[in-house]
């Protein structure tokens, strides 16, 4: 089995790695975008949560096979993270979660209903196993991330947009914006989780929270 690193790319394999009772696949979708799809896998009732049905719903579908989707989570709004949402929730009767102030346009992008919206510190059932929601407004007003802590005290962190390697997510020059998620990713997370949390996000390649914590005044300075 080869190594996980986080490095996928659209086209190419996933690539997963267990977290205690979670087993975590990461896959890149769209060779434009290069969005990131997880499914998580309760190893205890084998029951299924995707993050993001961001494309190409043929191979989201492929990669859940016969098992049980008990949800999709959509970590924020952009059309980019939720384009393979109708053909995967038609397919599965998967149940449709997303940060409340946000869902609105989610259904209205889809034609989705939002089954489940979700605020900062509800929980998300993968089987046995539990997310914690981070709510983390400024890329979106709704945006979320998920926080799972493997029976081996390992920390993993779905962070959707809102957090890279290397910075922030895009605010699109909005400066009330901008503050709103630095404050909150900087108190809600690195103020929170340790250093070895290993974070996942939207777009691109993995970090953990002791490679990016020395930047953060950085990107404050910096803005975006």
């Amino acid at each position: 089995m080869v190594s996980y690193t986080g490095a996928v790319t659209p086209g190419g394999p996933a690539q997963t790695r267990q977290a205690g009772c979670l087993t975590i696949t990461k896959l890149a979708v769209d060779p434009k975008m290069s969005n990131n799809a997880y499914l998580l896998q309760c190893t205890e009732t084998d029951e299924l949560v995707l993050i993001d049905a961001a494309y190409d719903a043929p191979t989201l579908l492929s990669l859940i096979g016969d098992r049980s989707l008990t949800a999709v989570v959509t970590t924020h709004q952009h059309w980019d993270h939720h384009r393979a949402l109708a053909e995967v929730v038609a397919a599965t009767g998967a149940t449709v979660v997303a940060g409340e102030p946000d869902a609105a346009s989610i259904t209205e992008q889809t034609g989705v209903a939002v089954d489940r919206t979700v605020t900062h510190g509800d929980r998300i059932a993968v089987g046995t196993c539990d997310l914690t929601v981070i709510a983390l407004a400024g890329h979106t007003p709704g945006s979320i991330a998920l926080f799972w802590a493997g029976s081996d005290g390992q920390g993993h962190l779905f962070t959707g947009d809102s957090l890279f390697p290397g910075g922030v997510g895009n605010t699109f020059g909005d400066a009330a914006a901008f503050e709103s998620l630095i404050t909150e990713v900087s108190r809600k997370i690195f103020d929170v989780y340790a250093d070895d949390v290993w974070f996942y996000p939207g777009h691109g390649g993995d970090s953990t929270l002791g490679a990016e914590r020395p930047h953060l005044a950085e990107w404050l300075e910096r803005g975006w």
